[in-house]
């Protein structure tokens, strides 16, 4: 795995190097979800502020919807320099052996936005990145989509409603156990697959934010939805090491400028696309939106809190601790500027 982690530097800087010698720089950036969504519209923005603040000298080409790869082959791709760019979620650093980025996976971890983001801009997010460096990848920003909304063609009040349920998961142990701990069968399927699975009955239902369950389509063949937010679905902007530190300094700086602004534009729209999402699902009238009362959502809670005990030797203790802590100190903030009021 090393000798193979070695040859695939080998070949990206090449490969990178080539491109630069003939004065061309291109960075294919691949994504699985539709250009409408939080991140195409991002991928689409990085685009634009990249090959205006290089002046030309970068030409980003976006490939979105699964055109080049589906999820289980773009951080391969990526690795090879076939792409020099994704934004795949979190649960798709697992599989390639770094574990800890499953912390985004936990279910009820993340109180709200403020917290994620907190996590993610600070020394949590910059560990993280740090994992990464040894798999020939670069990480250079975190994007976000949304908390996840569960759907199904049988309505989802209580946890006693998963029971049997198929429910597509991305490749994460978390998301496997977190299926089972409510009582639903979990199945790993590659996201432009699911369509389908639902429509055919493969899979029974499914979880993501709204935007992608909208954009998707999965409200034509999606009964209900079940407003839980129950869990988070966001994306590392990663870039292929070896092309990375072959760019010119100034060219990098430029790209680093670039994705910084992208990064600020994408998260604010997420939430706003998500809203706007869910308002076309709830005209459209294919698919019931249930809100879990305060006393269904403490079952839920209760049911899915103990993965977080489950999953602290491979994701580590010490970063679930450092969630929580960010957490109790954001709640402190609140509480103090509430008396002031």
């Amino acid at each position: 795995m090393k000798l193979l982690s070695v040859m695939m530097f080998v070949l990206a800087l090449a490969v990178s190097n080539f491109a630069h010698a003939a004065g061309e720089i291109i960075i294919k950036f691949s994504h699985v979800v539709a250009p409408d969504t939080p991140k195409g519209r991002a991928a689409e923005k990085f685009k634009q502020l990249a090959e205006q603040m290089t002046k030309g000298r970068v030409k980003v080409e976006i490939y979105p919807n699964s055109q080049l790869y589906k999820d289980r082959e773009e951080i391969e791709a990526l690795q090879s320099g076939a792409v020099q760019m994704l934004a795949p979620s979190m649960a798709k650093f697992g599989p390639m052996g770094a574990r800890e980025f499953e912390l985004f996976d936990l279910p009820y971890l993340f109180p709200n936005q403020e917290v994620l983001h907190r996590v993610m801009d600070g020394e949590v997010g910059k560990k993280l990145f740090a994992k990464l460096d040894t798999k020939g990848v670069t990480g250079l920003a975190y994007w976000d989509n949304g908390f996840k909304q569960m759907s199904s063609n049988r309505p989802m009040h209580s946890v006693s409603d998963f029971s049997g349920l198929k429910m597509r998961i991305q490749s994460s142990k978390v998301l496997t156990a977190q299926m089972k701990a409510l009582g639903a069968n979990p199945q790993v399927m590659a996201f432009s697959e699911v369509y389908t699975a639902l429509q055919q009955g493969v899979v029974d239902g499914t979880e993501n934010p709204v935007s992608n369950f909208y954009t998707q389509k999965m409200n034509e063949v999606q009964k209900h939805m079940t407003m839980s937010n129950h869990g988070y679905l966001g994306y590392a902007v990663i870039v292929n090491k070896a092309f990375w530190e072959g760019l010119p300094a100034d060219i990098r700086s430029e790209l680093t400028e670039a994705m910084k602004e992208a990064t600020a534009y994408e998260r604010s729209i997420a939430q706003s696309d998500n809203d706007d999402a869910l308002a076309k699902v709830i005209a459209a009238k294919t698919t019931t939106v249930y809100e879990l009362t305060p006393a269904e959502r403490v079952e839920w809670q209760k049911a899915l809190l103990p993965v977080h005990k489950e999953f602290e030797s491979s994701i580590g203790a010490d970063l679930i601790q450092s969630v929580n802590n960010i957490a109790d100190q954001y709640a402190k903030e609140q509480a103090a500027s509430a008396k002031k009021k």
